[in-house]
């Protein structure tokens, strides 16, 4: 669904998440709404709400009952045919409701557990250290499109078994589905259908040919004596591929934009290393990346705003990690926050399952930079630019170092 272009006047009712305003600096906004109107409305982008306060998202997400998780896209796009061969496929678990949500989960959890993920730390560590050796020399890089954006991709595509080659095949493909596609469907269609035939290749391949990959593991896994539907594995697949690159590749990006204007910061990482895994929960916190969606289950009251049945609900996860009623000075960075339960992998029964992948990979991802390049700083300011709406994150970040 495109729309017209026009400038919105009131935030409160009149909203655009994909303003480049909004999508470049959406915090004053968000400031503003909570005292405002913490639940505002839209009509834009097939209209939506968007709760702005901590105490609002967390409900509605803990809320399945009347919140459901069948449509997680911030805006409506078209939908497939009957026709399509990949017709009905959808992203399980995160775009289930139980008792489908359940036993998919359940599948996926194993896999990213803290022990599943601690054997691909080695390799990413050689990863980002082989990525830095392409541009150190050079004396400049852009953090994102060098660095932050290669880590994720040839991360998951190593867990399926796919060539590290198909590093900016994957980049495009995520690129198109969740940064152009949900505002040009036009180029969000070929996107699908090219990702899914491929997934499906993958899934065909190691049912003839098995590997000790993600794929494979997933499809000799069974539920109550049956083999899982074809359709869900495709969907699951879908889902490790989507999720799990522009949501941790734009909050190591967003960690480089903030380390590039923080000296200070760089020098406390580096002087106490063992800050590290608090420092990453707190750049989670103020950086945010995802937004996902609700629909209402029935016409419900929530907050006095009278909501209507399919209405959709912007979960703002990061408008909430924000809200300075949950944290103190929520508006600065501090490495060292001591309480901070903040909800940047979501709250409920869909909180991320790949969340100690991202940690591990964005942990790391920081470290290595912070050894090889302790100092470094914005080329321009201006320059860095930004792709928001379902994830928000520097989708360009030349830097410069000595």
């Amino acid at each position: 669904m495109t729309t017209e272009r026009k400038d919105v006047s009131d935030w409160a009712t009149d909203y655009d998440i994909f303003d480049p305003s909004y999508v470049n600096d959406p915090y004053p906004v968000w400031d503003e709404l909570r005292d405002k109107c913490p639940v505002a409305h839209t009509e834009r982008w097939g209209g939506s709400w968007l709760p702005t306060r901590f105490e609002d998202v967390f409900a509605i997400a803990q809320d399945i009952g009347n919140f459901s998780s069948r449509e997680i896209l911030v805006a409506p796009v078209p939908q497939a045919a009957e026709g399509d061969q990949f017709y009905g496929v959808r992203a399980p678990p995160i775009s289930s409701d139980p008792p489908e949500h359940t036993w998919t989960r359940k599948m996926l959890l194993p896999h990213f557990s803290i022990k599943a993920v601690t054997p691909y730390e080695e390799e990413t560590r050689e990863l980002c250290n082989r990525l830095i050796d392409g541009f150190i020399a050079n004396g400049r890089a852009d953090a994102a499109t060098d660095y932050a954006q290669q880590i994720p991709p040839r991360v998951i595509g190593a867990m399926l078994g796919v060539p590290e080659e198909m590093t900016d095949t994957f980049v495009g493909w995520v690129r198109d589905l969740l940064e152009i596609g949900l505002s040009h469907p036009e180029v969000r269609g070929p996107a699908r259908l090219a990702l899914l035939g491929f997934l499906d290749e993958q899934i065909n391949d190691r049912r003839e040919n098995p590997k000790d990959d993600l794929v494979t593991k997933l499809l000799h896994t069974e539920i109550e004596g049956e083999q899982v539907p074809h359709q869900i594995l495709l969907g699951m697949c879908q889902l490790l591929v989507v999720a799990g690159i522009d949501t941790t590749w734009s909050s190591i990006g967003s960690a480089l934009w903030h380390l590039a204007q923080h000296p200070e910061d760089r020098k406390l990482l580096i002087q106490q290393p063992d800050l590290m895994p608090n420092a990453v929960e707190e750049l989670l916190r103020a950086y945010s990346p995802v937004t996902m969606a609700r629909l209402l289950n029935s016409d419900y009251e929530y907050g006095g705003c009278q909501m209507k049945t399919d209405e959709r609900v912007l979960m703002n996860f990061p408008g909430a990690n924000r809200d300075p009623e949950k944290f103190p000075d929520p508006d600065k960075v501090i490495l060292d926050r001591k309480f901070n339960p903040h909800i940047a992998f979501g709250a409920g029964i869909h909180r991320c399952a790949g969340s100690n992948l991202a940690r591990m990979e964005m942990r790391i991802s920081i470290e290595e930079w912070l050894k090889r390049i302790p100092e470094y700083r914005l080329e321009d300011p201006s320059a860095v630019t930004w792709a928001g709406g379902q994830v928000r994150g520097p989708r360009s970040l030349p830097v410069l170092f000595p």
